[in-house]
């Protein structure tokens, strides 16, 4: 490797770091701690490659980007950030760096791309950012330890060939966690198909998958939903790959490795999709994002509908503290329907809790389940409506509340069964017929008497 590389940093250790290691491998370096000074050797036309930081004292180094760009066409910049998160590396995609690594790096392997970029020297026609289609995906937000570990493994893996397993509950964002990957990666001029159980069928359904994906990457949704069939296919088909064969990846909300074990799942399957797995973190595993991720639907929202909303204190709290059993997703779609429903700037405590308490109870994958006893159901859903209310009690009455709650559903369940039979129902509840009534009344349930076909 020999040419001469510009570092900037103001970490002091890191230009020392990089300065010893690049000057063995052969090359000359300037380094500095200014951007300015980095500025000033760009416009000399010194360099033949730039590593950057982001933050310095006297400026960003991915708003420096545009400059080089001008000033250089073809100076390759590689960045390097403690910013760890999609969006700075969104951010360097879109201004043309030639790669991107979080902090704490992995020497060897920035040794590696400086040599690539030096080679290359930044072959920019073929390194565009492809424009995403819709606009619906979750964001990758937060700042979290278990985000940021997710980022640093994702900027690890993304140029490596190892197939990839994303897992992680509904909502969390699996399928946009595959999609960074290949966005952010060296295939990514190449095309990103995710497959179905459909596509996997027919004589030549692995040929015409594989000729779609190319050289790019191909994603098994949802992998474990797939029957055996099916996954023997997947097996058949990735026996086949050949050298210019697409990454693969897969999704998963199950734990595949314990449906192996039960025998749900092939074993060989497993052990070709799980090169590296990825753990998409349930937004409860990661409560100081929620904010974040409130703030940028609620941005979101202002941009779709002109209606400038905020969350009240309190209401930011009950939305911090709630359990969120559907992920992000269900996060975004409560604050939208707040943006469109709350009457004022400040959407309140109260309209928080009225919008959450009308939503159907949304599980966790593992949660529950079939054998389940009535009292874990009740108590879980029992243990969501105190969560919501944030640390603070309910309004006084719960105890006729949740009788009421449980008391409508059981009495029409029972009378359907009974075909309407108000006699027969009551024995069967083991009540009085007249308390039925007042029941029927009370809780205003409509009775149909009809035929019982057995």
């Amino acid at each position: 490797m020999d040419g001469t590389i510009l570092v900037a940093d103001d970490d002091r250790t890191i230009r020392t770091v990089l300065t010893q290691a690049l000057t063995r491998a052969g090359c000359k370096v300037h380094a500095t701690s200014s951007l300015l000074t980095l500025m000033r050797w760009v416009e000399e036309g010194k360099g033949d490659l730039v590593i950057s930081d982001v933050v310095m004292p006297d400026g960003n180094g991915l708003e420096a980007l545009p400059r080089i760009a001008r000033l250089r066409p073809g100076l390759p910049v590689i960045v390097i950030s403690a910013q760890n998160t999609i969006m700075t590396a969104i951010q360097a995609a879109e201004a043309e760096a030639f790669d991107y690594l979080p902090k704490p790096f992995d020497l060897p392997d920035l040794m590696k791309r400086s040599a690539r970029a030096l080679d290359t020297k930044r072959r920019a026609s073929a390194r565009p950012v492809q424009p995403r289609e819709g606009g619906d995906d979750l964001p990758l937000v937060g700042r979290t330890p278990a985000m940021q570990a997710l980022y640093r493994l994702v900027a690890r893996v993304m140029n490596t060939d190892l197939p990839v397993l994303v897992t992680g509950e509904s909502g969390t964002g699996k399928s946009l966690i595959a999609r960074a990957i290949h966005d952010f990666s060296d295939r990514r001029a190449q095309p990103f198909v995710v497959a179905q159980p459909a596509d996997l069928h027919g004589p030549d359904a692995a040929a015409t998958l594989l000729s779609k994906a190319r050289g790019g990457s191909l994603v098994f949704d949802e992998v474990a939903d797939y029957d055996d069939e099916t996954q023997a296919r997947i097996v058949r088909l990735l026996d086949q790959l050949g050298d210019s064969a697409p990454r693969i990846m897969a999704t998963s909300q199950s734990d595949l490795q314990a449906r192996m074990e039960q025998g749900g799942f092939r074993q060989d399957l497993f052990y070709r999709l799980g090169g590296v797995t990825l753990h998409v973190p349930a937004l409860r595993e990661r409560v100081d994002d929620i904010p974040l991720l409130a703030e940028h639907f609620l941005a979101r929202g202002e941009r779709d509908t002109g209606s400038t909303r905020r969350l009240s204190p309190e209401a930011r709290e009950m939305v911090r503290a709630y359990n969120w059993p559907g992920n992000v997703r269900q996060l975004e779609n409560t604050l939208r329907r707040l943006v469109v429903t709350s009457a004022e700037a400040e959407i309140t405590k109260a309209e928080v809790e009225a919008v959450l308490g009308n939503q159907p109870a949304m599980e966790p994958l593992r949660g529950g389940g079939e054998g389940e006893k009535l009292s874990a159901s009740v108590a879980r859903h029992l243990k969501r409506y105190f969560d919501l209310h944030g640390g603070a009690l309910p309004s006084p009455g719960v105890y006729q509340r949740v009788l009421r709650e449980v008391e409508g559903p059981l009495i029409e369940i029972a009378l359907d069964a009974t075909a309407g039979n108000q006699a027969k129902c009551a024995d069967l509840l083991g009540i009085n017929r007249n308390t039925l009534r007042k029941k029927i009344t009370e809780l205003d349930i409509r009775v149909t008497r009809r035929r019982k076909l057995m």
